[in-house]
Parts: C-alpha cells; sequence; structure tokens
C-alpha cells in the first residue's frame, strides 16, 4: 500500500482500461493465482518445488471437526490433483479410526503421536487442524523435519509461537498457508485489482463484521460418550495448557476457554481480517488495537443439544468491536459476535471512493467531489461456493511452483498479532500498542 497522494488521479477511461469490467469467467484463472506480498527483509528462497506431475503426500494433524473436512477435501474435491493422504494422527481412537476409514489407510499410517508420524519419510506437507495451542508446536516440527505447512486459522494461541514459527520458516525456507479461505476467494481478487488500481485513492479506514447467532450457545458441541480416559491421551491433548482432570467439556468444547483459544477472536474474527488485508494491500503490523466486549447472552444453562448439561460457563465472550489502527493511519472497524447475527456490510474507504464487498458484487461507488473522474463500477460475481477446498488447493499448487500462496505466513503474523492485541486489550481492559522491533505489546 502506498499513500494515496502520491497516487495520480486517473480519469474514467484510464480506470476502465486499468481495471476493466471483467467477469468472473474471464478473470477466474488469472485472480486464482494470487500475488504474493511483498518479499520481507532477509527472506530465504523457498524450499525447492515438486514437479507439476508429482504427487503430494500430506499428513494430517487433528482429524475431527476442521480436520475431517480437510480429508474430504482432498478425497473429493481434488479430483485428478494427484495428492495422497499417508498418515493421519489424533489423540482419540476414534477419531483415528474413522479417518483411516475415509482414506482407507493402513494401521501403519495412523499415529497417537505426532512427532512419530513425523518420523515418516514419505511426506511432503502437513496440514494442522488441532485446537490453537498446538498449532505453533506441530507447524515448528513439520517445518524442521522439511515439511511444508498448512494450519489452521488463527495461526497460534500466542504472538510469541507465532514469531516462532516466522523465523522458523525464514531458516528453513519451508512454506506456510494460514487457513483463511477468504483469501482465495475471487471477489478479493478482483477487489484488490481495484484497489491497487488507485481508484479509492489514499486508503482511510475499512469496516468488517463476523457475526452469527447460535441459541443454544456458540461450540457447545455435543460431548460424545466415547470420549474416556482410555480412548485419549488427555495428558498429549492439554500440552503446554494449564493441567487440569480429564475433561470430556474442555476437550470438545474447548473454544469456550482461554486456556486452548479465544473464541471469536481467533474463531471467525481472522476469516474477515485477512481477506480485507488482502483486498487493502496492506502489509503493515498494527500500532494499537482497542477491544471491547464481554458475555452478554448467557447461553450456557440448562441442557445442551445432546442432552447433558453445559458444565462450566463459557470464559471468552460473545460480543466484541475492535478497533486497529496502523502506522501509515489506515484503521479498521471490526464486529464480532454469536448472540446476534446481524453485522456490518464491508467496506473500504479512501478519500476518492468506496469499495463495497459482499452480496455477490464488487461495488466501487466515487465520492460527489471525484464522480466526473472515477468510474462506478458494479459487477455481480459468481459466488464461489468451494472456496474452502480450492484453498487448500492452492496451497498444493504453491508446492509445485504453479501458483503463489494467497495467505503467506508474513501475512499470518499479521493477522495473530491483530487477534493477540484484541485479546490483551479484552482482557486488561486497555487500549494495547505494538513495537514491531521488539515483537512485543505493551499498554
Amino acid at each position: 500500500m502506498t499513500d494515496d497522494d502520491t497516487r495520480p488521479a486517473i480519469t474514467r477511461r484510464q480506470f476502465l482500461e486499468t481495471t476493466g469490467t471483467t467477469t468472473l469467467t474471464a478473470v477466474a484463472g488469472s485472480m486464482l493465482l494470487g500475488r504474493a506480498a511483498p518479499a520481507e527483509a532477509g527472506r530465504r528462497v523457498t524450499a525447492p518445488v515438486l514437479g507439476a506431475n508429482d504427487r503430494i503426500r500430506v499428513g494430517l494433524v487433528g482429524v475431527k471437526g476442521m480436520g475431517g473436512g480437510h480429508i474430504k477435501h482432498i478425497l473429493q474435491g481434488m479430483p485428478g490433483e494427484n495428492v495422497e493422504i499417508a498418515a493421519v494422527c489424533d489423540v482419540w481412537e476414534k477419531a483415528r479410526l474413522s479417518a483411516q476409514a475415509a482414506a482407507q489407510l493402513a494401521d501403519d499410517q495412523v499415529y497417537s503421536d505426532y512427532r512419530r508420524m513425523l518420523d515418516r519419510k514419505d511426506l511432503d506437507a502437513v496440514l494442522v487442524a488441532t485446537p490453537d495451542h498446538w498449532h505453533a508446536p506441530i507447524s515448528i516440527a513439520a517445518m524442521e523435519s522439511g515439511r511444508d505447512v498448512y494450519v489452521e486459522k488463527p495461526m497460534t494461541r500466542r504472538l510469541d509461537e507465532a514469531f516462532r514459527m516466522l523465523d522458523v520458516a525464514k531458516r528453513t525456507g519451508r512454506r506456510v498457508q494460514l487457513g483463511t479461505q477468504g483469501c482465495t476467494d475471487p471477489r478479493n481478487h478482483r477487489a484488490r485489482e481495484v484497489v491497487r488500481s488507485g481508484a479509492l485513492g489514499r486508503l482511510l479506514w475499512a469496516q468488517a463484521s463476523y457475526c452469527r447467532h447460535n441459541p443454544v450457545g456458540e461450540w457447545n458441541y455435543a460431548i460424545d460418550p466415547e470420549l474416556t480416559e482410555q480412548t485419549v491421551d488427555w495428558k498429549a491433548w492439554l500440552g503446554s495448557a494449564p493441567k487440569r482432570p480429564f475433561s470430556p467439556e474442555r476437550y470438545f468444547r474447548w473454544r469456550k476457554y482461554w486456556d486452548y483459544g479465544t473464541g471469536v477472536l481467533g474463531d471467525l474474527l481472522p476469516h474477515r481480517v485477512a481477506p480485507l488485508l488482502f483486498v487493502m494491500d496492506l502489509h503493515e503490523y498494527p500500532q494499537t488495537v482497542s477491544c471491547v466486549g464481554g458475555n452478554l447472552v448467557d447461553t450456557d444453562r440448562g441442557p445442551g443439544p445432546d442432552g447433558q448439561p453445559y458444565g462450566e460457563r463459557r470464559e471468552v465472550g460473545d460480543t466484541f468491536l475492535i478497533t486497529v489502527q496502523f502506522p501509515s493511519g489506515v484503521m479498521l472497524f471490526l464486529a464480532s459476535g454469536t448472540a446476534n447475527e446481524r453485522g456490518v456490510e464491508d467496506v473500504v474507504r479512501g478519500n476518492k471512493a468506496n469499495l463495497v464487498l459482499g452480496g455477490g458484487k464488487v461495488l466501487l461507488e466515487p465520492e460527489r467531489p471525484w464522480s466526473d473522474e472515477i468510474e462506478r463500477v458494479d459487477e455481480v460475481m459468481e459466488e464461489v461456493k468451494d472456496v474452502h477446498p480450492r484453498h487448500v488447493r492452492n496451497f498444493f499448487q504453491a508446492l509445485r511452483g504453479a501458483e503463489k500462496l494467497n495467505c503467506v505466513i508474513d501475512e499470518g503474523v499479521r493477522i495473530q498479532t491483530i487477534v493477540s492485541m484484541a485479546e490483551k486489550s479484552f482482557r486488561e481492559r486497555r487500549m494495547v500498542h505494538f513495537d514491531p522491533a521488539s515483537r512485543k505489546m505493551r499498554t
């Protein structure tokens, strides 16, 4: 991103010549290739790519929920991609056996300890879909063993872990993709083209939200009675988290507790922040973050969806309002919650025009003083329903050198910085500042 007053004003004709009014059919191929962020200082050349026809052998860690979805994506959503599930790992026996059956694996391809899985010689990549507090240890171990990594959002549980991952990626040259699939949505690629054309002028601020409503309480998933102290390695599941007695409540509903995650801050907001930064072509660390919110609706009482009591009350909040400011002066307003599904529309504001996203279109509306020079754009774009497997496919294609990653680790760390600063601001009830030189947050 550059400061706008260094961008020349463009006429309607110039804007149309620069960006066109291209339909999804005409531009989908180029948009899915994406563009990587500007190279970071000191970045090493990435690891050698696989050949276009080489089989990619992948191991999955965490195969319940999202991990099970990845198995489905690979087996059903990527015909002809020559990707093989070579190993799966989970601390729960039932999850392992289910994944083994789905992927038709032999017993020696199924693990309860990810370290033993990484001892295999035939893995090219690792997909990490565990609770947040395990993202960094597994991803770092995978990179150290010579594997590229696709890790679910948020990138890590704590900010220092994200920077450790970044350092390991730079040192080893391994590629890391964050699981924020909105960065592979063609609509966001088209919107980025509009921003890069200079039509918005100087970027000022943007807004986005991720709001949904679950009357029985978010993340109060059913508790499977087959989870027992005999069928799960509870000590391994806890890992670096505080030691606690065996708790099916915490195992299945871990997003409710600070020990393992940050609720909507880490689960939902990255799905809005990542595409927004991508569209804005903004590659800065946040300077300040302020986050207010709380548990405004007490949904953790009474029987859950499985008829069982909810157990412990959630610790994370259900409603948040967040402001972010970057060194360039650009600001974000973000809203997220699980007690009311009406959010705010996604809008990027410049001093010359506004870019409205959503509703199946990319809409550029000039500000009144610039209406004679900036052409209004109103492009209806076909909804891409398979964007999640496309994002995973983008990772595999990047390993072959056919595409560039749509959410590289550098952007993943910036997103995690916003998440971690928002958590600290909410929990300490004060504005949080970030120093990129020391990589530290302060209040």
